[in-house]
């Protein structure tokens, strides 16, 4: 369970779905195994994750991955009132 503000607490899954949930909300975007390739730190206001991908084939990866960031990081920002350092992404696989 990670503290984000005094008396407020999220549950590591809750993190995780939000996470993963802003992530396929990405055209052709699949987080391969959340449970395992997901990383979530949160830590005094600031978030860093690390996420692995599977991508749609023919998708343009660059564009894909930093919609990813973008997405992902405004949905932790808002929901969760951090400030993100950084949304490691790596694709992982084209389906």
């Amino acid at each position: 369970m990670k503290t984000l503000a005094p008396g407020v607490r999220v549950t590591e899954s809750a993190l995780t779905q939000i996470v993963v949930r802003s992530a396929e909300q990405v055209g052709g975007v699949r987080v391969r195994h959340p449970r395992r390739r997901l990383d979530v730190q949160i830590g005094e206001g600031a978030a860093r994750v690390a996420l692995e991908l599977t991508v749609a084939y023919g998708r343009i990866l660059p564009d894909v991955a930093r919609d990813v960031q973008e997405r992902v990081a405004s949905a932790l920002g808002t929901m969760c009132e951090v400030s993100v350092t950084s949304v490691d992404v790596s694709i992982e696989e084209l389906a």
